[in-house]
């Protein structure tokens, strides 16, 4: 049954893109709404979408009043489990969710739903294509882009949606048709206290699904495809071994094996020929993807329509230029260690790394062999430049720069035919730029002007 959310009085913590939304789904509900966040400005936008609506404005405060009189509280995906207010608001007995909490309620139509660490927004695009293919009315969203409560209200006939470990914080009726979990490797272990505890908040996903559910794993990532004991679910996997039922390639296509009762043939068969995505974690990706979309029941010439057309998302393994036989590839997307594994294994012949930015508390650990094997030159930058070079240094020649404009140039004079000039950074952007797609459009401008 969906809580009534008229005349009750809400607090949501974070004014941006996701705070403004859940502001805008609860007052139009009927909803009191306080809307805080720690900053006084730069709201402009979101106020001009708020216009009308009963928001009570809170800027520049955290304090414990802001939770008298409140019933629930919703905090945006940035905000941490340790919040102050997040404490005092679980003291008091004051519901917390989750924005995609939120929505679930809401929604009337099916939610399909995409996790892990790496290939999340790839998998969500192709996902959520594939059912549009399918000549459904298709929400996609969630923490690729639009957040999910947006999908609430709009006729649709499903909802695909990426979804972040911070956004599974505050979870316990979520519960999707079908659920990716793609791989696990550290990353924000600044805000999680092991890869464990990491791995355990996106499990969330799958925490209140049923036997009627489905829960789509890697059997190539360990502690994912041990997650499966765990499950209510029905499991279905991908991988690169053949099974019974699961994924797999197979000389060029991919071959998906459903159980007997949800497909009348049931090995369906796609080609990657035509495919433009690259890269193993990619085959990944196409893999989760075509296996959701059967299950969620699109015909295969839909699944095999996006797979031929998909162009894939900018700021992965993407191909800047090419220039006197030197490729520039953006991977600024890859901004943890388990993501520069992936493309540095799809690469062929000698790389020039660009690595660096902001250290995100994981090692680098699984970086040295491919980097000894791989990279002909390390070229380091940002805050974590010297963490980075202690850790990786002694398996290339490695420079230290001090700018994403200076490790470019370094790489361009560096650089002979044959060589790819890969940034993937392995680290968060905010030293320096607003988020990874700015760095990458930022590293595309200097590789043009080279």
């Amino acid at each position: 049954m969906k809580p009534p959310l008229h005349g009750r009085t809400a607090l949501v913590i974070g004014a941006k893109r996701t705070g403004a939304a859940v502001a805008r789904y609860l007052a139009s509900r009927g909803a009191r709404v306080r809307l805080s966040d720690r900053a006084v400005g730069a709201f402009d936008d979101e106020r001009r979408s708020l216009a009308g609506l009963a928001v009570e404005w809170c800027l520049g405060r955290e304090d414990a009043q802001l939770l008298e009189g409140v019933e629930l509280v919703i905090p945006s995906p940035g905000v941490a489990r340790g919040h102050a207010l997040l404490r005092a608001a679980a003291a008091r007995g004051v519901t917390i969710l989750a924005e995609v909490e939120l929505a679930s309620r809401g929604l009337s139509a099916p939610l399909y739903a995409v996790t892990g660490t790496n290939g999340k927004s790839t998998t969500t695009e192709l996902l959520g294509r594939m059912m549009r293919q399918s000549g459904k009315r298709v929400f996609i969203g969630g923490n690729l882009g639009t957040p999910l409560v947006d999908a609430v209200g709009p006729a649709i006939d499903c909802a695909v949606a990426e979804v972040s470990s911070f956004q599974l914080e505050w979870v316990d009726q979520l519960r999707p048709a079908v659920g990716i979990f793609l791989n696990l490797s550290d990353d924000h272990l600044d805000r999680y206290t092991s890869l464990d505890d990491y791995g355990e908040t996106k499990a969330a996903l799958f925490h209140a699904q049923t036997p009627q559910d489905w829960a789509v794993l890697s059997r190539e990532d360990r502690w994912v495809w041990e997650l499966r004991q765990r499950l209510r679910a029905r499991v279905i996997s991908f991988g690169f071994d053949p099974v019974e039922y699961g994924t797999f390639p197979r000389d060029g296509t991919i071959v998906v094996r459903l159980p007997d009762d949800r497909r009348p043939d049931r090995e369906v068969t796609f080609s990657m020929a035509r495919s433009r995505l690259r890269g193993i974690h990619n085959l990944e990706n196409v893999m989760a993807a075509s296996t959701a979309a059967l299950l969620a029941g699109a015909p295969p010439e839909a699944v095999q329509a996006t797979i031929d057309e998909f162009p894939g998302l900018p700021h992965r393994l993407q191909l800047v230029r090419e220039k006197e036989g030197v490729r520039y590839v953006d991977d600024s997307k890859g901004t943890n260690v388990g993501a520069v594994v992936k493309s540095l294994a799809s690469m062929t012949g000698p790389v020039i790394l660009l690595a660096g930015g902001v250290d995100k508390g994981g090692s680098y650990e699984p970086l040295r062999r491919l980097v000894h094997e791989r990279v002909k030159r390390l070229i380091v930058f940002g805050q974590a430049r010297e963490t980075i070079r202690g850790a990786l240094g002694a398996e290339t020649e490695t420079v230290v720069v001090s700018s994403l404009e200076e490790a470019v140039a370094r790489a361009g004079e560096i650089a002979r035919t044959g060589d790819t000039v890969l940034l993937s950074p392995a680290c968060a952007s905010f030293d320096m730029f607003r988020d990874y797609a700015a760095r990458g459009e930022r590293f595309r401008a200097l590789v043009e002007a080279l």
